[in-house]
């Protein structure tokens, strides 16, 4: 049952807006999507670390890391990666709302729960960036084992294996991480936030 009866919403001093005018520069979601193996957090935190350099507020949120804490209670079935996905998106509004660029990578493979995080945010404030990758190049990379796992029954409902990964329809960046090196791929997508005048 919920306790939103029972609850009031606080209206904070200070907005969104000054955050943004007191750091310089726009908060929004780099949201990565992509299977495992494809290169999510390695490109991820590739921007991460650009824009740190740059004077840049952000802050990565990696699926595993996020796992040892905020989600250790949570499994890997569709309706456990789906709460997964719904908590993330909340926790990457806060962010946005700090006034800083968090970066989520996420398999995140359903496109409704994407959209769901997406509809949490204000318009231009969610980028969708597709880390895609082959499944057999994934496979051949397995740095974490867990395909090979997953083939040998180990891991159950593993995404690309025997749950589905469903790929973004229109995603605002694509990355071909079989084809780019983590610097090009890194190239791509700050220049797409240099052409948006958001950073």
């Amino acid at each position: 049952m919920s306790n939103l009866n029972n609850i009031t919403w606080h209206e904070p001093k200070i907005t969104n807006e000054d955050r943004r005018n007191q750091t310089g520069h726009g908060s929004y979601v780099l949201w990565f999507t992509g299977l495992s193996g494809s290169g999510k957090s390695t490109i991820a935190n590739a921007v991460s670390n650009y824009l740190y350099r740059q004077g840049i507020n952000e802050y990565v949120l990696d699926g595993d890391n996020v796992r040892y804490g905020l989600n250790k209670d949570l499994g890997f079935s569709d309706d456990d990666r789906k709460e997964n996905i719904r908590r993330i998106g909340e926790v990457a509004k806060l962010f946005v709302d700090s006034g800083k660029i968090v970066i989520t990578a996420f398999i995140s493979p359903f496109c409704s729960e994407r959209e769901q995080v997406r509809n949490l945010l204000k318009e231009g404030e969610f980028i969708e960036v597709f880390v895609d990758c082959p499944l057999d190049e994934c496979e051949r990379r397995d740095p974490k084992q867990l395909y090979s796992k997953a083939r040998s029954g180990e891991i159950k409902e593993f995404t690309g294996i025997d749950s589905p990964y469903e790929a973004p329809e229109n995603p605002e960046i694509s990355i071909r991480s079989d084809q780019l090196s983590v610097e090009q791929s890194v190239e791509q997508i700050i220049s797409y936030l240099e052409k948006k005048n958001i950073i």
